[in-house]
């Protein structure tokens, strides 16, 4: 059983800490700014509320491909979430794991506040429950799209099995997330990603139902991270030290 590494205080100025650190932050802002991007055009255009979904579910799909390949020396997770449960399954330490969260939601905020200027003062969309459901079905929503994600991660790309699969890792994670977006879409969202609706959130100064997005995708991607660490994964690798020093 994996078990968290701490890290410590001096982690945040190593070399390799901050290059990861400014790659996450790039991959982060160019992820959020072609999403929310797609969003507000389908917004602006698509005269079928199906079609829009599809076009932003797509533009998800892609962008997550392509920016967790580019991404590769920080991992690309650009997602709080997809942090926290890797951090549960022991392979990144507490410490980056706050930096990463940290960057990430930097990193959306900058690409939401430079749409909105792009776009001539366009409101970014936020992550709303659809009218009817409740807090708890929008949380157990998130639950579960965002666990299907992380599983998706660890399988694709964590799990040392993982043989051909790896290099079409990024692709089928995209994938995952284009086909959650059609599913859950129009129910709660289908954030998955607290940074991708702190951003709009922030630059719109809308909070509503925005808690739910921290909630829900965090307990699903830490819960994925233990279940598929503890009962899937055939371990061949060394994970972070345990015993780290003081902070």
């Amino acid at each position: 059983m994996a078990k968290i590494a701490l890290g410590n205080s001096r982690e945040a100025t190593q070399p390799d800490c901050l290059k990861a650190l400014v790659i996450e932050f790039v991959a982060t802002f160019l992820f959020v700014f072609a999403g929310v991007g797609s969003a507000m055009a389908a917004g602006r255009l698509a005269s079928d509320a199906f079609v829009g979904l599809f076009g932003v579910a797509m533009a998800h799909a892609l962008v997550v491909a392509v920016m967790i390949s580019a991404g590769h020396i920080s991992g690309g997770h650009l997602n709080p979430a997809v942090t926290l449960g890797l951090l549960f399954g022991g392979h990144i330490t507490v410490v980056r794991s706050i930096l990463y969260m940290i960057d990430q939601l930097l990193a959306s905020a900058a690409a939401c506040f430079l749409l909105q200027y792009l776009t001539g003062g366009l409101a970014t969309p936020v992550h709303t429950l659809a009218s009817g459901m409740t807090y708890l079905q929008g949380i157990i929503w998130e639950i579960v799209l965002t666990f299907s994600l992380l599983f998706a991660v660890y399988a694709t790309m964590v799990d040392p099995r993982k043989s051909s699969q790896g290099a079409q890792g990024p692709i089928l994670v995209g994938l995952v997330v284009g086909a959650n977006i059609l599913a859950g879409g129009a129910f709660s969202g289908a954030s998955m990603n607290p940074a991708r609706s702190f951003g709009p959130a922030l630059a719109s100064w809308d909070w509503t139902d925005h808690w739910v997005y921290w909630v829900g995708p965090l307990i699903g991607g830490g819960l994925a991270g233990l279940v598929y660490e503890n009962f899937f994964i055939c371990r061949s690798h060394a994970i972070l030290p345990t015993t780290d020093e003081a902070f």
